[in-house]
């Protein structure tokens, strides 16, 4: 029956963590709408950052109940309860995100904020309950899982190039190019609608999963009640914190001694997921517009655009080829920290990056930021499989490693970005570098963004 396919099971999980990050995606690309209609205006994405430090709330939480009550959490309940707090929240989002209340003599768009904070909340809090819940499949599911990650990253970016976020056109007025930015195709509202539909069928996708697994459950003969799973999955957590050493409630002979999960190998593992965690979610987000816009915008939305794309595809390759040798591992981020290393030293040198006026410049960029968050893809579905076989308790380490490294890498970012101000943005329509405008087509007509590309 193609119910039970192994195919639907894939399919079902990949949509199930596509809504672990897209309320946060969703959330930048569509900034440069709404802040034309919020009053914070350009400040909103400072704010932005702030709401999603303190979504990590929510991690430490998960964090602190299972440290003092390890098998109490039930993962089943929590997973569907933030996934409908994610769904309301969005729906609400889509509903009043326009609407301004006034504070202490100033207009602030309070539900915008408050909304933006749950939702935030809801993502931070689905990578300590969603990868440890993927503990009861094989391991091939974990890198399905990451190719889902990347979908919740892939579509919101498809749909905001569809809505024409970022179009502009030059003009020329009184002798002088300006910018005119294009009206988007739909507005702001039903991009949140697509966040919602996207949101809820992340949440149909795990009850189905879950209704599959009962039904296969039942047609195997019992082995273990729920309870003494529940209890079992206690166990492991608890020796997870105390360093591997478990009494046991009965003993009735020597027994060999519990695996220790705080080997170098794990701690390295760990430390790989938090590295590439922390520049692919943290440091080149943050400085992306100051790589890419100095070429042009078409070099932006291809570096945009291919590198999400990327992201699957190379969860994709990891169903087939599992990178196992901690040197293959260490190699592999070394590669990709030069790309980033790489695109770095563009943002540092922006406006005014080398190549700028090449094709080949152009090209470079696109590619480095394809390989770049490919190769970190890569490595992460990679490590989550190896840190499957240690245990249920690993996968939540792991999602831990991975939203600490990405909120150091945010941190470390927002002062340099947002208050020391080290990176100089690009003009639209004018060539800084060489002290000149550039010229629009005759009559004033919109730049066509292909030929910016290859000029």
């Amino acid at each position: 029956i193609w119910w039970r396919a192994a195919a639907v099971s894939h399919g079902l999980t990949a949509l199930f963590a596509m809504g672990s990050w897209v309320s946060v995606n969703s959330l930048w690309v569509e900034l440069p709408v709404v802040v034309r209609e919020l009053p914070e205006g350009w400040n909103l994405p400072a704010y932005l950052s702030v709401l999603i430090a303190f979504g990590n709330l929510g991690p430490i939480a998960v964090t602190v109940a299972h440290h003092f009550a390890p098998g109490r959490l039930n993962e089943r309940v929590a997973i569907h309860c933030i996934q409908a707090l994610a769904v309301v929240a969005s729906g609400f989002l889509a509903l009043f995100w326009s609407r301004q209340v006034p504070i202490a003599g100033a207009e602030r768009s309070l539900p915008f904020l408050l909304l933006s904070f749950v939702l935030a909340l809801v993502c931070c809090t689905s990578t300590v309950t969603f990868l440890p819940f993927m503990f009861r499949y094989p391991p091939e599911y974990i890198r399905t899982f990451f190719i889902g990650q990347g979908f919740s990253a892939l579509f919101p970016c498809v749909v905001a190039l569809g809505q024409g976020v970022g179009k502009l056109e030059c003009k020329t007025e009184n002798d002088t190019v300006k910018p005119e930015y294009l009206e988007e195709s739909f507005p702001a509202q039903n991009f949140f609608w697509f966040l919602f539909v996207m949101l809820t069928i992340s949440a149909l996708s795990f009850m189905a999963l879950t209704q599959r697994r009962a039904e296969s459950q039942q047609e195997r003969p019992p082995q273990e009640s729920d309870g003494a799973e529940a209890a079992k999955s206690g166990e492991e957590t608890l020796r997870l914190y105390n360093g591997g050493t478990a009494a046991p409630e009965d003993p009735v002979g020597p027994e060999p001694p519990a695996p220790r999960f705080w080997t170098g190998r794990n701690v390295y593992l760990l430390a790989l997921l938090a590295a590439s965690n922390a520049l692919t979610n943290g440091v080149l987000p943050s400085v992306q517009s100051f790589s890419c816009l100095p070429y042009n915008n078409m070099t932006f939305h291809l570096s945009v655009v291919l590198g999400n794309i990327a992201n699957p595809l190379a969860c994709f390759l990891a169903m087939f080829v599992v990178l196992r040798s901690p040197v293959g591992l260490g190699l592999v981020s070394l590669a990709a920290g030069m790309f980033a290393a790489y695109l770095l030293a563009l943002a540092a040198l922006s406006p005014c990056p080398p190549l700028q006026a090449s094709l080949a410049g152009k090209a470079l960029v696109v590619g480095s930021w394809i390989l770049f968050t490919g190769l970190f893809s890569y490595l992460k579905a990679s490590v989550g499989t190896l840190l499957h076989g240690a245990g249920r308790g690993a996968l939540l380490w792991a999602g831990l490693a991975i939203q600490a490294g990405s909120l150091l890498g945010a941190l470390a970012m927002f002062p340099l970005v947002n208050v020391y101000q080290l990176f100089a943005r690009a003009h639209d329509c004018v060539d800084v570098c060489s002290n000149r405008t550039a010229a629009p087509p005759a009559g004033g007509a919109a730049v066509p963004e292909l030929r910016t590309f290859l000029d």
